[in-house]
């Protein structure tokens, strides 16, 4: 994956990251984007002093910081608009209802911004595979066809903004030399920083973003994603919830392997997607307060299935011979 571009996060000029990684080349400096966001400030200078000069409106304008940047290096989605639009691209919302009303499957898309509390970062398509090039990692991470549509739901669960990218991408080395073949990854990349903090801390102390996704072979990858489909398949058939939820969870364990999963966005996502099908324009909400409760609801019903089911060994039994309801053994994770 040498030939991928990738810009690391410097300071908070994650726009120019974003837009660079898009984009697959140093074609965005922040020279280039202060210069668009002055722009940007002096149109909307023009237009609030067409209402007068001495108004009230204008001189509380003057004295506003800039909309479109700041001293630390942060640039709006205009900024980010503008400069796209030199290259023939534009943006559309992902959850719009003029782009859900297309049921384009995300797959077929080519490239996503995705911004959150001022970050910024780029999900692509280089040859038949989807890249994260988030700045914060230490490298591109590997995403298969089927987990795209669940790390969306994931980030949108977490409050991200997604754009879709609408037209075409600059030609790359990286989109020539993944046409002809497929890249493999053993392990995920890291986040920049990960291991400092974890060492001094033991806790992540950056934005949080995709879980943990090891792949191995182009073989492995589609093994995984067959089991997440045939998991999905089943769990919209009418069976019962338990057995809905171990299938899924074991499906999505297998497409995941090495995942620490410290946040339960994606599987959120994954039941509301196993529970109820989406259509294109309607789609299910689910609190992390009702998740909670219907996880909780689910481990005592393991729980209880257990007592009930595993006797304890003979020398431990009473004497009368019946089910303990003692110490019993927690079900086994597949």
């Amino acid at each position: 994956m040498d030939s991928i571009f990738h810009e690391k996060q410097e300071g908070s000029l994650c726009a120019q990251h974003c837009l660079n990684n898009l984009l697959q080349g140093e074609y965005f400096t922040p020279v280039d984007l202060s210069s668009i966001a002055h722009q940007l400030d002096e149109e909307e200078r023009m237009r609030m002093a067409e209402g007068g000069m001495g108004s009230e409106e204008y001189r509380t304008f003057l004295q506003q910081p800039s909309g479109n940047m700041d001293d630390s290096g942060f640039f709006s989605i205009q900024v980010i608009s503008n400069a796209l639009r030199v290259w023939g691209l534009e943006l559309l919302l992902f959850n719009s209802r003029e782009y859900q009303s297309l049921s384009i499957n995300p797959i077929n898309e080519k490239a996503f911004i995705c911004n959150y509390k001022e970050h910024w970062f780029t999900i692509r398509k280089l040859g038949q595979q989807w890249f994260n090039l988030n700045s914060l990692l230490t490298g591109p991470e590997l995403i298969s066809d089927t987990y795209l549509a669940l790390f969306l739901a994931q980030l949108q669960q977490e409050g991200y903004s997604i754009f879709v990218i609408l037209g075409n991408l600059p030609e790359c080395e990286a989109e020539q030399i993944l046409n002809i073949m497929r890249v493999q990854q053993q392990q995920r990349p890291k986040l920049i920083g990960e291991d400092e903090a974890q060492t001094s801390s033991g806790i992540r102390s950056v934005p949080p973003v995709q879980s943990e996704v090891g792949f191995g072979g182009d073989g492995e990858v589609a093994d995984e994603d067959e089991e997440l489909k045939r998991a999905l398949a089943l769990s919209r058939q009418d069976i019962d919830v338990e057995d809905e939820e171990a299938d899924l969870r074991r499906a999505i364990q297998l497409s995941m392997q090495g995942a620490v999963m410290s946040n339960v966005s994606s599987e959120a996502e994954a039941l509301r997607s196993s529970q109820q099908p989406l259509t294109s324009g309607q789609k299910e909400s689910l609190s992390a307060e009702e998740l909670r409760r219907r996880r909780q609801a689910y481990f005592d019903r393991q729980q209880q299935h257990a007592q009930q089911n595993i006797p304890l060994p003979a020398s431990a039994a009473p004497s009368g011979g019946s089910e303990s309801s003692g110490a019993t053994k927690e079900p086994e994770e597949k």
